[in-house]
């Protein structure tokens, strides 16, 4: 689990999402996100939550002044198909996204609150088929993903985008 010292916490309501992108001037933090390497988001399982929590993760970006396309764009990928994934695989009340950055890689991790016994898995879908490709584009993405069960039952699936460009992606890490 990433450790929650100097995080920029946001916890949105449903409202707020609704709202989006009226919200974002009182939820968006203008200077802290420079200084802070974690973010936590934590959001309704809405639809509409995705392209939020999308918005939110860009600002962050731009605090932390990673400014490479690649990067931000496997950041922008990750993030979407994982917040999807829990919101549509899941009888959670919450979804919360947590950041970190180290040196050569930034963290995401999305925890859905549980109420499912689904356990998110890599699959192999049939070229016809328009849906299962979500996990396979996240692990070939990144130098290492996995999953595990929160404490609440909830899932927690991670994955790691390396912060330099040409960096390889798609050493996997599978559970």
């Amino acid at each position: 689990m990433l450790p929650s010292t100097q995080e920029a916490g946001i916890h949105l309501t449903a409202r707020q999402v609704e709202t989006w992108p009226g919200a974002k001037a009182a939820v968006i933090p203008s200077d802290r996100w420079r200084s802070s390497k974690h973010a936590t988001f934590s959001l309704p399982p809405l639809e509409r939550s995705v392209p939020v929590c999308r918005a939110l993760v860009r600002a962050w970006l731009d605090g932390q002044r990673i400014r490479g396309e690649d990067t931000r764009y496997l950041v922008l990928l990750v993030l979407s198909e994982l917040v999807t994934n829990a919101i549509q695989h899941s009888g959670t009340l919450r979804v919360t996204c947590r950041l970190r950055r180290t040196a050569d890689e930034l963290s995401i991790e999305v925890h859905d609150g549980g109420g499912t016994p689904w356990v998110p898995r890599r699959r192999s879908p049939d070229p016809g088929q328009e849906r299962g490709r979500g996990l396979d584009l996240v692990a070939r993405s990144c130098t290492r993903w996995g999953r595990r069960t929160g404490p609440d039952n909830g899932c927690v699936v991670w994955a790691a985008v390396p912060l330099s460009p040409g960096a390889p992606a798609g050493r996997l890490r599978q559970p």
